[in-house]
C-alpha cells in the first residue's frame, strides 16, 4: 500500500484502491471498490466484526456485502478499525471505532457530496453502525447478525431510515431468538430476513446472504449517477 500524508485526506478514487485516511487515532486503512454495471449515486461503508476475535475488513461476510452492494451499482468503502492491519491506535470497545466510522463517513461526504450514504456492518460492526447511525443520517442501514446480548444496545437511538437485519437462525455466537425479538420491537420496524440452518459466520451460505441483501434493498437504491 502506498503511504500517504496523514495531514491531508486523499481524493475518493474512481476505481478500486487502498488508501490511508487521517483519523483521530492516526491512519485508517481503507479499501474502496467501484460499482459494477450501472453506477448509482451512493456509497456504502461496511464495518467488520470484532477486532480482538480476528475481525478485519477482509472478513468473508464483509467482502460478500462489498461485492453484493457493488453489483447493485454502489461504490463501496471497507476499512479497518483502529489497531487492525495498517490502522493506527488500539481497540476501544466501540467508542473509538465509532469515531473511526464517523471519520470515514465525513470523508465520503466531502468527496462525494450529494451521494446517498449507506451503512452496513457485520456482528460488532453492526453495533458500531447503530451507535452512530442517528448522527450520520444514512439513507439505508444493513445489519448482519447484530450482537444483541453481547453488547449494550439499550441506549442506541434507532435510525429513521430503512433498516435491513439478516439473522441466521442457528447463530452460534448470538442468541438468535433474542436478536429477532429485539429487532421486531424496534420502531419503525426493520425488514428482517431469517436464514435457517445458518450460523454466525454464514459458512456455506455466503451466496445466499449476498442474494438476500441484494433483494431486500433493491427498492431503496439511489438514482443512477449523473441523473
Amino acid at each position: 500500500m502506498k503511504a500517504r500524508n496523514a495531514s491531508s485526506a486523499p481524493a475518493f478514487p474512481m476505481s478500486a484502491a487502498n488508501l490511508l485516511l487521517p483519523g483521530r487515532a492516526g491512519a485508517i486503512e481503507v479499501a474502496c471498490s467501484a460499482p459494477e454495471g450501472d453506477a448509482r449515486n451512493g456509497v456504502a461503508i461496511i464495518c467488520h466484526p470484532h477486532p480482538l476475535q480476528g475481525g478485519t475488513m477482509f472478513n468473508k461476510v464483509v467482502t460478500t456485502l462489498d461485492r453484493g452492494l457493488a453489483e447493485l451499482g454502489l461504490a463501496t468503502v471497507r476499512f479497518n478499525f483502529r489497531g487492525v492491519g495498517e490502522s493506527a491506535g488500539e481497540h476501544d470497545e466501540g467508542r473509538g471505532e465509532s469515531d473511526d466510522l464517523i471519520t470515514v463517513a465525513e470523508w465520503v461526504r466531502r468527496e462525494r457530496p450529494g451521494a446517498a450514504l449507506w451503512l452496513a456492518g457485520f456482528s460488532f460492526g453492526s453495533y458500531v453502525v447503530l451507535r452512530v447511525a442517528s448522527k450520520l443520517d444514512p439513507a439505508q442501514v444493513i445489519l448482519i447478525a447484530p450482537p444483541v446480548g453481547r453488547w449494550d444496545f439499550s441506549a442506541i437511538e434507532w435510525p429513521k431510515c430503512p433498516v435491513l437485519i439478516v439473522q441466521g437462525e442457528d447463530d452460534d455466537v448470538v442468541d438468535a431468538p433474542s436478536a429477532l425479538a429485539w429487532a421486531q420491537a424496534q420502531t419503525p420496524m426493520p425488514t428482517i430476513v431469517r436464514m435457517p440452518d445458518t450460523g454466525h459466520f454464514f459458512h456455506r451460505r455466503l451466496i445466499d446472504l449476498r442474494g438476500a441483501v441484494r433483494n431486500a434493498v433493491r427498492d431503496n437504491l439511489p438514482p443512477p449517477l449523473g441523473t
